[in-house]
């Protein structure tokens, strides 16, 4: 039987209040970031979940192992309040939030550079005809 499970880590990233999705499905780990500004409450958190989660991009999949293993409710206990203590995202989540943006840094370069082909295409279009205009003398 395939485990899944979805973990958001809320913490303060100066100057905002950051949460980061983590979704572990089929041995594959995928991450997403989200700013919310100012701290959200308990209520809007459980209300961001309910409307946006099907709008969140993750990054994409990476592999890991899981661990199967029956543990204590006492230790799975004393498990959830340490991570309730503890700060900040996993390492494997900071490496796929890490992709995730490379990738977006890349597509925007890409799209800002054929902007501007189209810019200095255009603007050479308009150069041309005008001096075709002076020529005719117009």
């Amino acid at each position: 039987m395939n485990k899944v499970s979805i973990k958001l880590t809320v913490y303060f990233e100066d100057p905002f209040w950051v949460g980061v999705f983590e979704r572990v499905e089929y041995n594959s780990l995928s991450v997403c970031r989200v700013v919310f500004g100012s701290e959200p409450t308990n209520n809007e958190v459980y209300n961001f979940i309910l409307k946006n989660y099907n709008k969140l991009r993750f990054s994409q999949d990476i592999n890991i192992k899981l661990k199967k293993k029956a543990t204590n409710p006492k230790r799975l206990q004393r498990e959830a309040g340490r991570q309730s203590k503890k700060v900040g995202v996993s390492t494997k989540s900071q490496l796929a939030l890490e992709r995730q943006k490379e990738k977006y840094k890349l597509e925007k370069q890409a799209n800002k550079k054929q902007k501007m082909r189209l810019e200095k295409k255009k603007k050479y279009e308009l150069k041309k005809r005008k001096r075709k205009q002076k020529h005719k003398g117009k």
